[in-house]
Protein backbone atom coordinates (compact mmCIF):
# COMPACT_ATOMS: atom_id res chain seq x y z
CA UNK A 1 0.00 0.00 0.00
CA UNK A 2 1.19 3.14 -1.16
CA UNK A 3 2.31 5.73 2.36
CA UNK A 4 0.01 8.37 1.10
CA UNK A 5 -3.35 5.24 1.36
CA UNK A 6 -2.48 4.06 5.04
CA UNK A 7 -5.61 5.21 7.19
CA UNK A 8 -4.99 6.49 10.53
CA UNK A 9 -7.46 3.58 12.14
CA UNK A 10 -6.99 0.16 12.58
CA UNK A 11 -8.20 -1.01 9.02
CA UNK A 12 -8.93 -4.11 7.04
CA UNK A 13 -6.46 -4.73 4.43
CA UNK A 14 -7.40 -4.73 0.47
CA UNK A 15 -7.99 -8.09 -0.99
CA UNK A 16 -5.27 -6.85 -3.92
CA UNK A 17 -2.79 -6.07 -1.03
CA UNK A 18 -3.11 -9.45 0.77
CA UNK A 19 -2.73 -10.80 -2.74
CA UNK A 20 0.14 -9.13 -3.98
CA UNK A 21 1.92 -10.03 -0.39
CA UNK A 22 1.49 -13.17 -0.62
CA UNK A 23 2.58 -13.62 -4.42
CA UNK A 24 5.85 -12.08 -3.89
CA UNK A 25 6.07 -14.07 -0.51
CA UNK A 26 5.86 -17.12 -3.09
CA UNK A 27 8.18 -15.62 -5.31
CA UNK A 28 10.85 -15.64 -2.43
CA UNK A 29 10.35 -18.56 -1.59
CA UNK A 30 10.52 -20.36 -5.19
CA UNK A 31 13.90 -18.54 -6.16
CA UNK A 32 15.22 -19.91 -2.74
CA UNK A 33 15.82 -16.14 -1.76
CA UNK A 34 14.20 -16.81 2.17
CA UNK A 35 16.52 -19.57 3.02
CA UNK A 36 19.70 -17.30 1.94
CA UNK A 37 18.40 -13.71 2.42
CA UNK A 38 19.65 -12.30 6.01
CA UNK A 39 19.27 -8.46 4.78
CA UNK A 40 16.28 -6.92 3.19
CA UNK A 41 16.10 -3.24 1.65
CA UNK A 42 12.48 -2.26 1.38
CA UNK A 43 12.40 0.97 -0.73
CA UNK A 44 8.73 2.61 -0.14
CA UNK A 45 8.09 0.28 1.71
CA UNK A 46 4.63 1.97 3.61
CA UNK A 47 3.84 0.04 7.01
CA UNK A 48 6.25 -2.92 6.44
CA UNK A 49 3.53 -5.28 6.18
CA UNK A 50 4.73 -7.50 3.15
CA UNK A 51 8.80 -6.86 4.37
CA UNK A 52 7.13 -8.44 7.79
CA UNK A 53 5.88 -11.40 5.83
CA UNK A 54 9.38 -12.07 4.05
CA UNK A 55 11.19 -12.03 7.34
CA UNK A 56 8.81 -14.66 8.47
CA UNK A 57 10.13 -17.01 6.12
CA UNK A 58 14.01 -16.24 6.41
CA UNK A 59 17.06 -17.77 8.84
CA UNK A 60 16.81 -16.21 12.53
CA UNK A 61 18.58 -12.96 13.04
CA UNK A 62 17.75 -11.53 9.61
CA UNK A 63 16.98 -7.68 9.26
CA UNK A 64 15.00 -4.99 7.29
CA UNK A 65 14.84 -1.30 6.77
CA UNK A 66 12.25 -0.04 5.23
CA UNK A 67 12.87 3.23 3.67
CA UNK A 68 10.80 6.06 2.64
CA UNK A 69 12.08 9.45 2.71
CA UNK A 70 8.11 10.93 3.87
CA UNK A 71 7.57 9.01 6.19
CA UNK A 72 6.83 11.67 9.30
CA UNK A 73 7.81 11.38 12.66
CA UNK A 74 4.20 9.87 13.61
CA UNK A 75 4.57 7.25 10.73
CA UNK A 76 7.79 6.21 12.53
CA UNK A 77 6.40 6.04 15.44
CA UNK A 78 3.56 4.07 14.54
CA UNK A 79 5.24 1.67 12.47
CA UNK A 80 8.28 0.97 14.02
CA UNK A 81 7.07 0.45 17.45
CA UNK A 82 6.33 -2.49 19.90
CA UNK A 83 3.37 -3.60 17.62
CA UNK A 84 5.58 -3.26 13.90
CA UNK A 85 7.03 -6.48 12.91
CA UNK A 86 9.75 -7.80 14.33
CA UNK A 87 13.21 -7.20 13.05
CA UNK A 88 12.37 -4.16 10.98
CA UNK A 89 13.85 -0.97 11.26
CA UNK A 90 12.14 2.50 9.73
CA UNK A 91 13.82 5.21 8.23
CA UNK A 92 13.76 8.02 5.92
CA UNK A 93 17.04 8.40 5.88
CA UNK A 94 18.83 6.06 3.15
CA UNK A 95 20.60 3.57 5.09
CA UNK A 96 24.71 2.91 4.44
CA UNK A 97 25.91 -0.69 3.55
CA UNK A 98 24.80 -3.68 1.58
CA UNK A 99 21.71 -5.86 1.57
CA UNK A 100 21.02 -9.54 0.08
CA UNK A 101 17.91 -8.12 -1.07
CA UNK A 102 16.38 -4.67 -2.25
CA UNK A 103 12.58 -4.19 -2.93
CA UNK A 104 11.38 -1.57 -5.19
CA UNK A 105 7.96 -2.96 -5.40
CA UNK A 106 5.67 -0.29 -6.89
CA UNK A 107 8.17 2.76 -6.66
CA UNK A 108 9.99 3.62 -9.24
CA UNK A 109 7.09 4.89 -11.31
CA UNK A 110 7.28 8.39 -8.42
CA UNK A 111 10.33 9.22 -9.48
CA UNK A 112 11.20 11.14 -12.80
CA UNK A 113 14.66 9.59 -13.36
CA UNK A 114 14.14 5.83 -13.02
CA UNK A 115 17.03 4.80 -14.24
CA UNK A 116 19.59 7.29 -12.27
CA UNK A 117 17.27 6.13 -9.13
CA UNK A 118 17.86 2.46 -10.15
CA UNK A 119 21.51 2.42 -10.68
CA UNK A 120 22.04 3.97 -7.38
CA UNK A 121 20.82 1.23 -5.35
CA UNK A 122 22.49 -1.22 -7.74
CA UNK A 123 25.67 0.42 -7.11
CA UNK A 124 25.55 1.49 -3.47
CA UNK A 125 23.04 -1.04 -1.64
CA UNK A 126 23.13 -4.40 -3.19
CA UNK A 127 25.40 -6.82 -1.43
CA UNK A 128 27.76 -8.79 -4.07
CA UNK A 129 25.62 -11.83 -5.28
CA UNK A 130 21.74 -9.86 -4.09
CA UNK A 131 18.48 -9.80 -5.46
CA UNK A 132 16.56 -7.07 -6.83
CA UNK A 133 12.80 -7.45 -6.48
CA UNK A 134 10.56 -5.12 -8.76
CA UNK A 135 7.40 -4.53 -9.41
CA UNK A 136 5.80 -1.66 -11.30
CA UNK A 137 2.06 -0.69 -13.51
CA UNK A 138 1.78 -1.70 -16.95
CA UNK A 139 0.22 -0.12 -19.90
CA UNK A 140 1.32 3.61 -20.21
CA UNK A 141 -2.55 3.45 -22.11
CA UNK A 142 -3.99 2.88 -18.76
CA UNK A 143 -2.51 5.85 -17.12
CA UNK A 144 -5.85 7.22 -14.93
CA UNK A 145 -6.49 9.82 -12.16
CA UNK A 146 -5.33 7.26 -9.92
CA UNK A 147 -1.75 7.44 -11.10
CA UNK A 148 -2.10 10.94 -11.29
CA UNK A 149 -2.97 10.82 -7.18
CA UNK A 150 -0.36 8.46 -6.64
CA UNK A 151 1.80 10.50 -7.98
CA UNK A 152 2.91 8.51 -10.99
CA UNK A 153 5.21 10.07 -13.46
CA UNK A 154 4.23 6.95 -15.72
CA UNK A 155 3.14 3.04 -16.32
CA UNK A 156 5.33 0.85 -18.11
CA UNK A 157 5.65 -1.35 -21.01
CA UNK A 158 6.59 -4.43 -20.14
CA UNK A 159 9.33 -4.78 -22.74
CA UNK A 160 10.73 -0.95 -21.64
CA UNK A 161 10.94 -1.77 -17.89
CA UNK A 162 13.05 -4.66 -19.39
CA UNK A 163 15.17 -2.59 -21.03
CA UNK A 164 15.58 -0.45 -17.31
CA UNK A 165 16.63 -3.19 -15.93
CA UNK A 166 19.42 -4.31 -18.17
CA UNK A 167 20.72 -0.99 -18.78
CA UNK A 168 21.49 -0.51 -14.67
CA UNK A 169 23.50 -3.61 -15.07
CA UNK A 170 20.75 -6.30 -13.40
CA UNK A 171 19.98 -9.58 -15.45
CA UNK A 172 16.68 -10.67 -14.94
CA UNK A 173 16.22 -14.22 -13.32
CA UNK A 174 12.27 -14.42 -13.43
CA UNK A 175 9.72 -11.87 -14.72
CA UNK A 176 5.82 -11.83 -15.71
CA UNK A 177 2.45 -10.12 -15.62
CA UNK A 178 0.83 -9.41 -12.41
CA UNK A 179 -3.52 -9.52 -11.84
CA UNK A 180 -4.33 -10.52 -15.21
CA UNK A 181 -7.89 -10.19 -14.70
CA UNK A 182 -7.94 -6.61 -13.70
CA UNK A 183 -7.08 -5.53 -17.24
CA UNK A 184 -10.22 -5.46 -18.16
CA UNK A 185 -11.74 -3.46 -15.55
CA UNK A 186 -8.92 -1.24 -15.30
CA UNK A 187 -9.84 -0.38 -19.11
CA UNK A 188 -13.42 0.00 -18.30
CA UNK A 189 -12.89 2.27 -15.57
CA UNK A 190 -10.48 4.54 -17.90
CA UNK A 191 -13.60 4.52 -20.41
CA UNK A 192 -16.21 5.55 -18.53
CA UNK A 193 -13.71 7.89 -16.25
CA UNK A 194 -13.02 9.93 -19.94
CA UNK A 195 -16.84 9.73 -20.92
CA UNK A 196 -17.88 11.50 -17.80
CA UNK A 197 -14.65 13.99 -18.23
CA UNK A 198 -16.06 14.55 -21.95
CA UNK A 199 -19.57 14.98 -20.53
CA UNK A 200 -18.11 17.93 -18.08
CA UNK A 201 -19.11 15.97 -15.53
CA UNK A 202 -17.26 16.70 -12.25
CA UNK A 203 -15.50 14.02 -11.00
CA UNK A 204 -14.62 12.70 -7.32
CA UNK A 205 -11.34 11.66 -5.74
CA UNK A 206 -10.48 7.96 -7.27
CA UNK A 207 -10.80 5.27 -4.47
CA UNK A 208 -7.80 3.71 -2.75
CA UNK A 209 -6.48 0.50 -0.83
CA UNK A 210 -7.07 2.58 2.22
CA UNK A 211 -10.59 3.06 1.46
CA UNK A 212 -11.56 -0.39 1.47
CA UNK A 213 -14.76 -0.68 3.00
CA UNK A 214 -15.79 -4.68 2.30
CA UNK A 215 -16.55 -7.02 5.09
CA UNK A 216 -14.46 -10.45 5.78
CA UNK A 217 -16.37 -13.07 3.59
CA UNK A 218 -16.21 -10.06 0.57
CA UNK A 219 -12.41 -9.53 1.38
CA UNK A 220 -11.53 -13.52 1.51
CA UNK A 221 -13.68 -14.45 -1.94
CA UNK A 222 -12.20 -11.59 -3.77
CA UNK A 223 -8.46 -12.28 -2.30
CA UNK A 224 -9.05 -16.01 -3.12
CA UNK A 225 -9.80 -15.02 -6.64
CA UNK A 226 -6.63 -12.74 -6.92
CA UNK A 227 -4.47 -15.29 -5.81
CA UNK A 228 -5.74 -18.02 -8.22
CA UNK A 229 -4.92 -15.52 -10.81
CA UNK A 230 -1.63 -15.28 -10.16
CA UNK A 231 -1.02 -18.60 -9.96
CA UNK A 232 -0.73 -18.26 -13.67
CA UNK A 233 1.90 -15.89 -12.93
CA UNK A 234 4.21 -18.28 -10.91
CA UNK A 235 4.00 -21.08 -13.39
CA UNK A 236 5.29 -18.97 -16.41
CA UNK A 237 7.82 -17.31 -14.29
CA UNK A 238 9.57 -20.85 -13.52
CA UNK A 239 10.27 -21.16 -17.65
CA UNK A 240 12.41 -18.59 -17.29
CA UNK A 241 13.13 -15.21 -18.16
CA UNK A 242 12.35 -15.56 -21.61
CA UNK A 243 8.63 -17.69 -20.89
CA UNK A 244 6.12 -15.50 -21.97
CA UNK A 245 4.48 -13.04 -19.83
CA UNK A 246 0.83 -12.94 -20.03
CA UNK A 247 -0.21 -9.84 -19.94
CA UNK A 248 -1.19 -8.08 -16.17
CA UNK A 249 -2.03 -4.48 -14.76
CA UNK A 250 1.36 -4.73 -13.55
CA UNK A 251 4.85 -6.15 -14.56
CA UNK A 252 7.33 -7.34 -11.71
CA UNK A 253 10.80 -8.68 -12.24
CA UNK A 254 13.14 -10.65 -10.31
CA UNK A 255 16.97 -9.65 -10.93
CA UNK A 256 20.81 -10.28 -10.12
CA UNK A 257 23.58 -7.58 -11.17
CA UNK A 258 25.22 -8.42 -13.99
CA UNK A 259 28.37 -10.05 -14.25
CA UNK A 260 30.92 -7.36 -13.72
CA UNK A 261 28.19 -5.08 -12.55
CA UNK A 262 28.28 -3.98 -8.19
CA UNK A 263 31.04 -3.34 -6.00
CA UNK A 264 34.30 -5.03 -6.39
Amino acid sequence: MDLSEVPGAPFRRHPWEVARAKFFRRVARDAGLSAATRTVLDVGAGDGYLTGMLLEDMPAGSSAVCFDAHYSDDDLARYGGAGGPAGVVFSRQRPAGRFDLILLLDIVEHVPDDRAFLSSFVADSLAPGGSVLVSVPAWPALFSRHDEALKHYRRYRPDACRSLLAEVGLSIRRSGGLFHSLLVPRVLALAGERALAGLGRRLGPPPNLGSWRGGAALSYVLERGLAADNVVSHVLARLGPTAPALPGLSFWALCQAAVGVGPA
